[in-house]
């Protein structure tokens, strides 16, 4: 049996036709940059995740740029996030001359530790240099939120402003003392990418960006059209960010799918915890099952699975037996970002970030997609249950 770690073609095949119609709709209209359907796309995305204005960009790593340009970040400022994460959340910080100041992860659900991130940033303080930090990017990593209420409560402490990196959490919610809150809708900025594999996926790159002011939508707006918003005349140095339209009538498509497909990938999490169980491999502690840590809180998308991610022991000697079994796996991410050359400026050695470099070497991506069949995932339980009996 063959098991992909993700099969767009299944997903394709139960939404073509409905895909082949809106864009043969779209083709004679001639009006592929910005337009309408972006419009449309960003007031459903605004509505689905609760923010007051939603900007399409290029991508999600450009809707981390184009946020850090929005809020002023520049040259000499400080931006603090983890280094278990995607090179795009510091690459975008490096390009703008800013310095990255990292906080350890949460070794349960893999996102920001809050007290790490309080007590990086009481350091700088004691250094009189807590000025410079001037934002915090916390990451909704594998499809959930991460504990927002402390974050928040500690950059509102600080005056520091936050983005929420939610490229692979849209949808996922938040419980909060008196509500719950989606990702998307609690930083002073939040970003979103629709890279193929995502759940909310293109047909190539596009992102958006989500916040509650009416000012910064309109400093996006403009930037990412060149810093103009009368052609040909410039106010700001922006740059060329702009959401292709065609991937736009895509995503309006795929979007009315996205909680349907949601509740399939927690199903089918839902019965790789309980097979897991039942097997034994837990209680051994050769792999250990991702936590939903809001699951008992009553949220509905307490986690939307964009991955399920396991430790394991022997990881490396797991994902090239799971490969000969012809069943797909990825690690996300191999190098915490601390120890990366390009990073290597920052200063930063080996043991720095303890949990980190602990999940960089035993995490592992097993598949979990809506098209998923249980006879699949039995056949991936049972490689994993041969691998640790021999």
């Amino acid at each position: 049996m063959k098991v992909p770690l993700l099969d767009l073609n299944a997903q394709y095949a139960s939404i073509e036709d409905e895909i082949s119609q809106k864009i043969h709709d779209f083709i004679p209209e001639q009006r592929f940059i910005l337009g309408p359907e972006v419009e449309k796309l960003e007031e459903e995305l605004a509505e689905y995740s609760r923010a007051r204005f939603a900007v399409g960009v290029s991508s999600g790593s450009d809707a981390l740029i184009i946020s850090l340009m929005a809020l002023g970040i520049k040259k000499g400022d400080t931006v603090v996030t983890t280094p278990f994460t995607f090179f795009a959340t510091v690459g975008a910080v490096s390009r703008l001359g800013a310095r990255t100041v990292f906080c350890d992860i949460d070794p349960i659900n893999f996102n920001m530790d809050p007290l790490s991130f309080k007590k990086v940033v009481e350091d700088k303080m004691n250094r009189n240099q807590n000025g410079n930090v001037k934002a915090v990017i916390p990451i909704h990593l594998f499809g959930q939120c991460a504990d927002m209420k402390e974050i928040l409560s500690y950059s509102d402490e600080y005056q520091i402003q936050v983005i929420e990196d939610a490229a692979q959490s849209i949808g996922a919610d938040c419980p909060f003392p008196t509500e719950v809150r989606r990702a998307g809708s609690m930083g002073d900025m939040s970003i979103f990418s629709f890279f193929p594999t995502k759940n909310l996926g293109g047909y190539g790159d596009g992102g958006m960006v989500l916040t509650h002011d009416e000012g910064l939508a309109e400093k996006l707006k403009k930037l990412r059209i060149h810093g103009s918003s009368d052609k040909y005349f410039y106010e700001l140095v922006g740059g060329n960010f702009r959401l292709d339209a065609l991937q736009a009538v895509i995503l309006r498509v795929k979007l009315k799918y996205l909680d349907e497909w949601h509740k399939k990938r927690q199903n089918n999490a839902d019965y790789y915890d309980r097979v897991f169980f039942e097997s034994g491999l837990t209680q051994s502690r050769n792999i250990q099952t991702p936590k939903a840590v809001f699951k008992d809180s009553g949220v509905e998308n307490y986690h939307t699975y964009n991955q399920y991610v396991i430790r394991a022991v022997k990881r490396d000697e797991l994902q090239q037996y799971l490969k000969e079994k012809n069943i797909g796996t990825a690690v996300y991410y191999p190098l915490p970002l601390h120890l990366q050359k390009c990073f290597s400026d920052l200063g930063y050695q080996k043991g720095a970030f303890p949990e980190s470099e602990k999940a960089s070497n035993e995490v592992l991506a097993i598949p979990v997609y809506p098209e998923l069949t249980q006879n699949m995932q039995d056949y991936v339980v049972s490689s994993i249950i041969e691998f640790y009996r021999s």
